[in-house]
C-alpha cells in the first residue's frame, strides 16, 4: 500500500499547534477537510497502515464528483505540513555541494564521504510554513537559503535494511534549511556541530506520496529540478535527482542501524547541486565560491540574505504544473 499511495497533503490553520488535515486536488488548487479520517498529518502517520487506504478512497471518491464541495486551495493558510516534528536529520548527498562548501571552509571533504551518508540531527520543534518570514537577529549572520528534498517516515524499526526503508517513506517535502553561515565555523571548531547557525526550516504547503510524483520519483530520489529565485532573479534550477552519493532508502537505513525512527521523522537529502554552472545553486554559499573560483574579488561576490529580501523556491513539472506550491519568503531582521 505505501508504494502505491496516491495522496497529496497539507496542514491548514486552525489554531491549535498541530493544525487540520487536508487532502489536496492534483491541480494543487482545491483542497478538503480530511479531519474525518486523521485530525493531523501526525495523527495519519502514526496510524497509516489502516488510515492512508481510507484517505485515497476519499481521494478517489472526490476525484469522481470533480472535487465537489472544495474550496480554493490558500497557502497563505497553511502551516508547515508538520509544524512540529518528533526527529528532522539532514543528510548531504550532493557530491558538488560538499565539494564547494569544504573549500568554502577550507577543509578536506571527510573521509569516507562517499562510504556512509553524512547527517546531522537539526531543531525540529518549530517548522515555519511557506510564507512565514525567515526571522535572524542581523545581516552580519550570514544568512543563506538551502533549497532541499526531503522524506516523512512511517514508524522505521531498528536495523531496516535500504531496500526496506522505502516501505517507510509516507511523503516527500520541499523545504528551504536556512544557515546562519558566518556562526557556523566557531560552532564546528568547538567539534560538537551546528546549533544557532541553523535557524527554524522552512516548508512548501503540500506534502506528495511517492506515487503521485508518478515517473519523477524514481531511483528513490525525485528527479525533477527546483527553480530558485532572489527578489524575482533566477538563482538556481538544479535537478533534485542528479549527481547524488545516496538515495533516501540509503539515508534511512544509516540512521536506523542503531535505533527506530518515529512516524513522523523527516530527513533530508542536503542541498541540491549540480555540478554543471548553467544549473545555478540552491545555496549562496555555493554561488560565491563558484565565483571564488573563478577569481571574482571578495567585494563583488553575491551577497548574503539582506532584510527585506524575498526569496521563492518551487518545482513544476513537466506541464508546468506545481509539485509542492512554493515556499515564498522575505527575511525579516528583528
Amino acid at each position: 500500500m505505501m508504494q502505491s499511495t496516491q495522496l497529496r497533503l497539507a496542514t491548514c490553520r486552525d489554531g491549535t499547534r498541530d493544525g487540520a488535515l487536508m487532502l489536496v486536488n492534483p491541480s494543487g488548487n482545491l483542497w478538503i477537510s480530511a479531519s474525518a479520517i486523521a485530525k493531523n498529518l501526525q495523527t495519519l502517520l502514526d496510524e497509516w497502515q489502516s488510515k492512508a487506504s481510507l484517505l485515497e478512497a476519499f481521494a478517489q471518491q472526490m476525484e469522481a464528483t470533480n472535487w465537489k464541495d472544495a474550496s480554493p486551495f490558500m497557502a497563505s493558510q497553511c502551516m508547515a505540513p508538520l509544524p512540529r516534528a518528533f526527529q528532522w536529520a539532514d543528510a548531504s548527498v550532493y557530491r558538488n555541494h560538499a565539494r564547494l562548501i569544504y573549500q568554502w571552509r577550507k577543509e578536506p571533504i571527510p573521509p569516507r564521504y562517499e562510504d556512509e551518508p553524512l547527517i546531522y540531527q537539526g531543531g525540529s520543534d518549530v517548522m515555519l510554513s511557506a510564507t512565514e518570514p525567515i526571522v535572524a537577529a542581523s545581516e552580519s549572520h550570514g544568512i543563506d537559503l538551502e533549497a532541499e528534498i526531503a522524506v516523512i517516515t512511517t514508524d522505521v524499526p531498528m536495523g531496516v535494511s535500504s531496500g526496506e526503508a522505502l516501505n517507510h517513506i509516507a511523503l516527500v517535502v520541499l523545504l528551504n534549511d536556512v544557515s546562519l553561515r558566518a556562526l557556523i565555523p566557531s560552532e564546528l571548531s568547538r567539534g560538537f556541530g551546528f546549533y544557532q547557525s541553523k535557524p527554524a526550516t522552512s516548508f512548501a504547503p503540500i506534502a506528495v506520496t511517492p506515487a503521485a510524483l508518478g515517473k519523477a520519483w524514481r531511483n528513490n530520489m525525485l528527479h525533477l529540478p527546483v527553480q530558485i529565485a532572489i527578489n524575482d532573479q533566477w538563482f538556481g534550477s538544479p535537478n533534485a535527482g542528479e549527481e547524488t552519493v545516496f538515495h533516501f532508502g540509503q539515508i534511512i537505513a544509516h540512521l536506523a542501524q542503531t535505533r527506530s525512527l518515529c512516524a513522523g521523522s523527516i530527513i533530508g537529502a542536503g542541498t541540491i547541486s549540480n555540478a554543471a554552472p548553467e544549473a545555478g545553486n540552491a545555496c549562496i554559499t555555493e554561488a560565491r565560491v563558484r565565483q571564488m573560483l573563478d577569481g571574482v574579488a571578495d567585494d563583488k561576490l553575491h551577497s548574503y540574505l539582506q532584510n527585506g529580501d524575498r526569496v521563492r523556491i518551487e518545482i513544476v513539472d513537466p506541464n508546468g504544473q506545481t509539485v509542492f506550491g512554493a515556499i515564498d519568503q522575505v527575511v525579516k531582521i528583528i
